[in-house]
C-alpha cells in the first residue's frame, strides 16, 4: 500500500511539475511580446510548429518569427497579448491547452466586446523542455 501511495504522490508531483512548466511557457510568450522580442517568442515553438488564426497558416519557427516581427514592428507595435488558461491537459510529454485571451492595444486596459479568442495550444516536451508545437485561435462567439 505504501508503494502505491508514494507512485501517486510522485505522479501526482510530476504532473503538478509539469503543469506548472507548461503555465511557465504560456506567461513567457506574453514576456516576450511586451519586449516585442520575435526572436525569443519565437524560440518557444518547435522548428516545425503550426500557427492556426482566421484566415492565416504560418508553418515552423521561422514563419512564426516572421509573422511577430512584422506585427512588431507593424500592427501589433505597442500591443500586448494575454491569455487565461481554462484547461491545461498532460499526456506524457505532450500538453492540450485550453486558453481565453486577446491582444490589448496601446493604453487599453480591458478587451473590447468582439476582440477576444478561444485558443488551443499543443505543447511538447523535447530533451526536457516544453515547446509550442501548434496554436490555434478563434474568435469568442458573443451572440
Amino acid at each position: 500500500m505504501t508503494s502505491t501511495m508514494t507512485s501517486t504522490m510522485t505522479s501526482t508531483s510530476t504532473a503538478a511539475t509539469d503543469e506548472a512548466a507548461v503555465r511557465s511557457v504560456l506567461a513567457k510568450v506574453y514576456e516576450t511580446w511586451a519586449e516585442h522580442d520575435a526572436d525569443a517568442f519565437a524560440a518557444l515553438y518547435t522548428a516545425d510548429a503550426t500557427v492556426v488564426m482566421p484566415g492565416l497558416l504560418h508553418s515552423g519557427r521561422e514563419a512564426v518569427r516572421d509573422f511577430m516581427a512584422a506585427g512588431f514592428t507593424g500592427r501589433l507595435r505597442g500591443t500586448r497579448g494575454f491569455d487565461v488558461p481554462r484547461q491545461v491537459r498532460l499526456h506524457g510529454d505532450t500538453a492540450i491547452v485550453v486558453s481565453e485571451g486577446g491582444i490589448l492595444q496601446p493604453g487599453e486596459t480591458e478587451l473590447p466586446a468582439g476582440r477576444a479568442v478561444y485558443a488551443t495550444w499543443v505543447l511538447v516536451r523535447q530533451d526536457g523542455t516544453w515547446k509550442i508545437a501548434a496554436y490555434a485561435n478563434a474568435p469568442v462567439r458573443t451572440s
